[in-house]
């Protein structure tokens, strides 16, 4: 009451009632630069499959050198693989609901349908660079060749080790993709031997390279908790350059980018409005030596310098 009996003027917390509040759109941190799916060149298939065909390598292809006489001339072909393998799109697919009454009534400032629909997309496509690592079927980790696998010779990635991984990918490699970790922990044993990597500006935003390499950070190849072992790839990109591809369907009904749509589904009678997203997406390793796997990489070591 005394308080009361002392005020001169409107308090904050009361004059703050008629304030206009400024606002943000919602942020969502788990969103990422997803650096591979830029990285990629993208394919647009006519149906869905993409078929992959290959020379059958273990068939000498003959030719003849320094022919001067008139010998008959070698004669050869090139055998194709009579089984070629076929990649079809996988789709993620989500639906989200939206109340017709918050986005009657609650889409101002921001348009309610709008913003769930972008947070919504955003989460897809994460999916969609986690596919392209991890998935069984195309997921590139698991379509390294045994002989383009190579392990650290001593845990934490060194340059021996990034060297050794560049003769298996030595036809113009593209980049090398790793963890955020990994790449701090070769950047921890390139300073500790006096060579610390030079970075190069890609899409406006820095990376460290090696021999003129650049190393591309993702948050989709994991690291195990047990040990804090992760795996660094390097990559040849390119279909002219026989390297790795994104493959897409174009023209989807309700098209937003390359691969993905939004249809509405309409309305049920629990006044909720329904929105279909779906993503279709794969990717194909064109030749063996388009890949190179570096495992048992060790992201938790330091070092004390003097």
């Amino acid at each position: 009451m005394p308080e009361e009996v002392n005020q001169l003027s409107l308090h904050e917390e009361a004059a703050f009632q008629l304030a206009s509040v400024t606002k943000t759109v919602p942020q969502f941190g788990a969103i990422t630069p997803r650096w591979l799916v830029r990285f990629l060149d993208w394919k647009p298939l006519e149906a869905g499959t993409f078929r992959l065909n290959r020379v059958d390598e273990s068939k000498p292809i003959d030719s003849t050198c320094g022919h001067e006489d008139e010998s008959a001339l070698v004669s050869t072909f090139v055998q194709y693989q009579e089984k070629p393998r076929e990649y079809r799109l996988s789709s993620i697919n989500a639906v989200l609901n939206v109340h017709t009454r918050v986005s009657d009534l609650l889409s101002n400032p921001f348009d309610q349908v709008r913003e769930q629909l972008r947070l919504l997309i955003e989460s897809v496509k994460e999916k969609q660079e986690s596919e392209l690592l991890n998935n069984a079927d195309y997921g590139l980790l698991h379509n390294v060749d045994e002989t383009q696998k190579i392990k650290t010779r001593k845990g934490a990635p060194t340059p021996d080790d990034l060297d050794e991984l560049l003769t298996k990918v030595w036809k113009e490699p593209s980049f090398f993709l790793a963890h955020p970790r990994a790449i701090a922990a070769f950047g921890r044993e390139c300073t500790r031997r006096g060579v610390p990597p030079p970075t190069v500006s890609l899409f406006g935003s820095p990376f460290l390279t090696w021999r003129g390499v650049p190393l591309i950070p993702s948050d989709k190849i994991a690291i195990r908790n047990k040990d804090q072992k992760s795996k660094i790839l390097l990559v040849r990109v390119g279909e002219k350059k026989q390297g790795v591809i994104g493959l897409f369907q174009p023209g989807l009904p309700g098209e937003q980018s390359p691969g993905l749509s939004v249809r509405f589904m309409g309305i049920d009678q629990r006044a909720l409005a329904s929105y279909l997203v779906s993503l279709y997406c794969s990717a194909a390793v064109l030749t063996t030596d388009a890949i190179a796997l570096l495992e048992d990489v060790d992201v938790g070591q330091y070092h004390e310098y003097k």
